[in-house]
């Protein structure tokens, strides 16, 4: 939705509001009238309050700040929940309609949710619901009640990412994938770059790309997200965040978090991109399991042209995927001071400047002689007897990669 056309419509909201509150007022008038009485005070405050919710709901619009939505709207935006369109541990997902047609994602936290869920909730909307960007997903408001607790999102026709990449029913031209890659990272950039404050998504990965009617990518769940103030270089934070397998080094380690850990997230999917297929294949042979580390060493070896082909990617876009991979090795340094921002990884992927050879990412595997120790902070879900049953591999690169089918 572009910004004229948002502006166009809620111009066209107001007039029409505006138009029917006058209606309003002359029809209490008349039946006044008719009854021979004069507007009493009651009728006035009835007036008078309307007028100012829908004043309140105009200066929303405006705004462009999430609104508050009762129960009974939402069970009349969705159907009574008649169509789901997916399920998790924070709940589930209902497709619903505002009464102009416009589609809606509505997602329903569970009755029992746990602190951590609602923490989550309130993340969403303190973050999400105070940008506007065509690369995040819209938040169009929320329901806080004691008995329902939701959020309410802009439909994506074409569901998320990963339903694209790692399920074979589903096909996609690669040149939008490559369009899909640049509207996460800029959609990132304006998270890292353009808001009154950073705000670090912490989660990046197919999953959490979505995709419209045109394959556009919208970046969607905040959940995890924070805020950051300008004037601060680091967070701190207690126990470790976003998903094993695109989560950055340091949210495993007690050092401070920028927003470069985001960099390195999207490095990790920016591989799943430009080879549809998962970093973590635990079917192959362990010295080949593990996606990132393999397409470094094809690119040391001026062989990642062949691995791309040998892959599946077409004679065409074998130069194009290369650029991905190439991006993706800038993004996934070590040492977060290594990695580009987003603003310099769009310019990559765009084309505008140069791409040169990254360094190895990999490297301080080989000058430590081992991996590190993996770090005892999990992430809900994760237990810490996962860690233990960890392959040998994964402790290797010191990372846990979780493993889904």
């Amino acid at each position: 939705m572009s910004s004229a056309f948002l502006i166009t419509f809620i111009v066209v909201v107001i007039v029409i509001v505006i138009m029917i509150v006058a209606l309003f007022c002359d029809f209490v008038k008349w039946i006044c009238c008719q009854e021979g009485q004069s507007t009493t005070d009651d009728q006035t405050q009835t007036i008078t309050i309307y007028a100012q919710t829908v004043e309140r709901f105009l200066d929303d619009m405006a705004k462009e700040k999430p609104i508050r939505f009762s129960p009974q709207q939402l069970e009349s935006f969705t159907g009574k929940y008649s169509r789901k369109l997916g399920s998790g541990g924070f709940g589930i997902v209902y497709k619903g309609k505002y009464p102009n047609g416009v589609e809606l994602a509505v997602k329903v936290l569970n009755s029992s949710a746990t602190e951590e869920v609602k923490e989550q909730f309130m993340a969403e909307v303190r973050t999400i619901g105070r940008t506007y960007h065509k690369n995040l997903v819209r938040l169009y408001g929320f329901c806080f009640d004691a008995n329902l607790k939701a959020l309410v999102y802009e439909y994506m026709e074409n569901g998320s990412l990963d339903s694209i990449l790692f399920y074979k029913n589903k096909s996609i031209e690669w040149e939008k994938l490559h369009k899909i890659a640049i509207g996460a990272a800029k959609g990132l950039e304006y998270l890292h770059h353009s808001c009154e404050d950073i705000i670090i998504h912490y989660d990046i990965k197919p999953g959490n790309v979505l995709l419209d009617s045109n394959f556009s990518a919208k970046v969607a769940d905040f959940g995890l997200a924070k805020l950051c103030d300008r004037d601060r270089t680091h967070v701190t934070m207690s126990g470790g965040r976003g998903t094993p397998g695109y989560a950055a080094p340091e949210l495993w380690m007690p050092f401070p978090i920028t927003y470069k850990c985001d960099v390195y997230s999207y490095g990790m999917m920016l591989f799943e991109i430009a080879l549809g297929k998962k970093n973590l294949d635990i079917t192959m042979s362990e010295s080949q399991q593990w996606l990132p580390i393999r397409v470094w060493e094809k690119l040391e070896r001026g062989e990642l042209c062949d691995f791309m082909g040998f892959n599946g990617v077409k004679d065409e876009d074998i130069t194009k995927a290369s650029l991905l991979c190439t991006v993706a090795l800038w993004c996934v340094q070590y040492f977060p001071e290594a990695r580009p921002s987003m603003i310099r990884v769009v310019q990559m992927l765009e084309g505008s400047v140069e791409v040169t050879t990254p360094p190895n990412p990999f490297q301080h595997l080989i000058s430590s002689g081992i991996g590190l120790a993996v770090c005892s902070q999990t992430t809900e879900g994760t237990s810490e007897n996962s860690y233990k049953d960890s392959t040998h591999i994964m402790k290797k690169y010191e990372i846990e990669l979780a493993i889904s089918s």
